[in-house]
This record gives C-alpha cells, structure tokens and sequence, in this order.
C-alpha cells in the first residue's frame, strides 16, 4: 500500500488558516481527504460542509459530505493518525498543528522511523500569514498579542511566527487585499529572507487551487533544522564568502577580529550582516544592545561568547521578542579527549589556535539596515583586556547552564 501524502499545516489565530481549510475541503474535487485538528470548534466546518446528523463519534472522527473526514485531536498526535489510516481511507492528511506549538515537531512525526512515518509521506509544511500583521509585527508598529498556550505564556507571538516561517515549504500571504502593493512587496522580501527557499504565494481569504497545495512534494527530509535565512547567512551560501578565520587572526590585534559581514541582493530594503568575534562580549553591555535593537531589525541568531564560562549563549531575536539561552560547552572547554573526538568529526570547523571554537557570531536580518552603526556599537560590547581577567566579577544577565531561558526584551 503507497504511502499517504501529509500537508502540515501552520499558522497564527485569525491568519486565516481554518478559511483555508474549509476553502480545500469544498474544492477537493475527487480527492477524498482527512483533517487532523485540535478543535472542531476552531475549524468552524460550516454545516453545508458537514453531513446530515454526523457528529463526532466516540473517536472524534465526523465524516463530511464531499467524503473527507475530520478527526479533533483527542488522542496522541501519533495515535490518531494511525488510526486514521487504519480505519479509513482517504486520499491526503492535513494536519492543523497549532496548539500544539510550531511545526516541526510535527513533521519529524512524520520523518522518523515509527509506525507513522511507514504509513505517510510529508508532503509539504504550509504557513498562513496575515500579511496585513505579520509587516506590524515586524516593524515595530504594533505589539502581538502573547501566544495562548499556558506552558508558553512568556513567548511573544512573534517567536511562533518566526518558528512557523523558517521550517515551512510554502507560505501564504494572506489577506492581501488589506495592504498596499509596496507593503506586498516588502512582505514577500522579508518571508525570502527569513526563509530563502519557501515558495510564497499571495491570497485572499486563503483562495488557492488546491493543486498548488496538495500533492506538490515539496517537503526535504534534510531541512529539519536548516535552511533559515540565519542561517544562510552565517554559512556564508549566497554573496560573496566570509573571510576566512585564519585572516581574521592576521588582521587582528590581542584576540580582537573584524567584523564579517555581508549584504546578498538587496531586494526592497531586505538585507543581512554577519558578525564575527573572537573576543567575548561584556554581559551588560552586550544585554542593553540586545535590548536596543533598531526596529528594522527583523530578526537576529546565533551564539554568544561571555567571559568566564564554558558555556556557549544562544541568541535568538524575532521582532519584539529577545531570548537567551543557555546550549552547553564551547568545544574548547571540553576535556582534551572529548574535545579531539568532536574536531576530528568536525574538520571543517573554524578552530582559533588560542581560543579555539569560543566566538561571538551574530547574523541580523531585517529592512534597510545601517552597517556601520550596528557594527560599531557591537564592538563597544567587547571587553576590554581589564574587564577579561576580572570577568567573574562583572553582572551577568544571561542564563547560566542550568537555568531557564532569559527573555532580554518583550511585549
């Protein structure tokens, strides 16, 4: 028996996403499908869609009158779809997977080997932007409303747009007769940014020929944690290369670096800068620039080196929201043994002959950027020779190993 094809789909309240799923399940055409969902009330499948009398059975499951089935998510994400493709047969799976947090952990259900992944083929991961919210939460203009999720409660919404954006294979700009042609522009500049090879489309009330969503392949296994405009950009993929760590340390002075960086095509004011130092930054200094981020400032990644520990920070920015958490030891402050094992699995990492994988790497995507500015006030973040050897004593905001992420600014 082939596999069934899988189309995850994700998006923010009021994106437009059960508009979508409502607009597939009366254009199917033959296609017979099923949604997995969390809430039926939430899909507000309207009663001409739903057959006469058919309420959810005791498993959840209501069939609809173009022969698609709806299932709520009551049982185990992975329980249900098992028994979905047990006890019916349909065409195609979509999987509604807010609430349940971001995408991908959705799609590695899918991806790995379980009893799942033998009965299903990903087929696309799809997000539904409103377009008209996602320019204001990203310009500074208006401050998301914090997610709903109680374990999430200190997550801004813009932390689940940036998550859902940068996994998906398709995105759909919605709602786009709410904005100027500029704006849509601009919009789609920002989602090619933060997530160079998704495929965008423009829609109104998430009007799309299912054609163009269904059964388009579009989903790589190997994406799963790649592929992120970031993180593009501190590999160096498109424009011209980074310069090269040896280079730095010819060019540098007492462990100092220049600043790296690179612009790829401007398209409508969307850029990209890439910091590199192998110097550690001061804690506060460091905090307070994180905490000022200019507004055009879209969204910044990467790690973090503070004096003293031998634990990497990771830095992750999105609109109005700024975290820091802690991701264990640099490579260089493992045991001589370990460390060896890891670089001879790892030769192409950039190893410095005194500080060796320790650095502070920061990629900032966002509109119209001012190079220098930015990258001066991050060289006022380094520490001084003076601050280096009394590093213990300087306050420090971010997490420590153990602890909980840091939320740095936020609504």
């Amino acid at each position: 028996m082939s596999a069934i094809p899988v189309t995850v789909l994700s998006g923010g309240l009021g994106a437009g996403k059960t508009t979508l799923l409502n607009h597939l399940l009366r254009t199917a055409g033959d296609r017979e499908l099923a949604v997995l969902v969390n809430d039926m009330g939430q899909v507000n499948v309207d009663a001409e869609l739903v057959a006469e009398g058919s309420d959810l059975d005791a498993g959840g499951v209501a069939e609809l009158s173009n022969g698609c089935i709806c299932c709520e998510l009551q049982d185990d994400l992975e329980t249900a779809v098992v028994r979905l493709a047990r006890e019916r047969e349909f065409d195609h799976l979509l999987v509604e997977s807010s609430g349940i947090s971001e995408p991908e952990p959705v799609a590695r259900l899918f991806t790995t080997s379980s009893r799942v992944a033998a009965r299903y083929d990903l087929d696309a991961l799809v997000t539904v932007l409103d377009t008209r919210r996602f320019l204001d939460a990203f310009a500074g203009e208006d401050v998301p409303e914090r997610r709903t999720d109680p374990d999430e409660a200190d997550r801004p919404l813009s932390d689940l747009l940036i998550e859902q954006l940068e996994v998906a294979n398709l995105v759909l700009l919605n709602k786009v007769d709410l904005c100027e042609p500029d704006e849509l522009e601009e919009a789609e500049a920002l989602v090619r940014a933060l997530r160079p090879d998704a495929e965008v489309r423009r829609t109104e009330f998430s009007a799309i020929d299912p054609d163009e969503l269904l059964g388009i392949d579009l989903f790589d296994p190997g994406q799963l944690g790649e592929g992120a405009g970031w993180q593009r950009a501190l590999e160096g993929v498109e424009g011209e290369s980074e310069t090269s760590e040896t280079d730095d340390r010819d060019r540098s002075h007492d462990g100092h670096g220049d600043h790296d960086h690179r612009h790829p095509d401007e398209v409508y004011g969307v850029d990209s800068i890439t910091v590199r130092e192998r110097r550690p930054v001061h804690p506060e200094r460091f905090a307070a620039f994180l905490r000022e981020l200019p507004d055009d400032v879209v969204r910044s990644k990467g790690v973090a080196w503070l004096p003293g520990r031998d634990a990497k920070v990771d830095i992750s920015q999105a609109g109005p929201s700024v975290r820091a958490t802690s991701e264990g030891p640099w490579i260089a402050a493992l045991p001589d043994v370990q460390r060896d094992l890891y670089r001879s699995n790892r030769p192409d990492l950039a190893w410095h002959d005194e500080h060796g994988d320790r650095r502070t790497e920061l990629v900032f995507i966002g509109t119209d950027l001012e190079d220098e500015p930015l990258r001066s006030r991050l060289r006022d973040c380094l520490v001084t020779d003076d601050e280096w050897e009394r590093a213990e004593a300087l306050e420090d905001p971010f997490p420590g190993e153990d602890d909980e992420a840091v939320v740095l600014r936020g609504p």
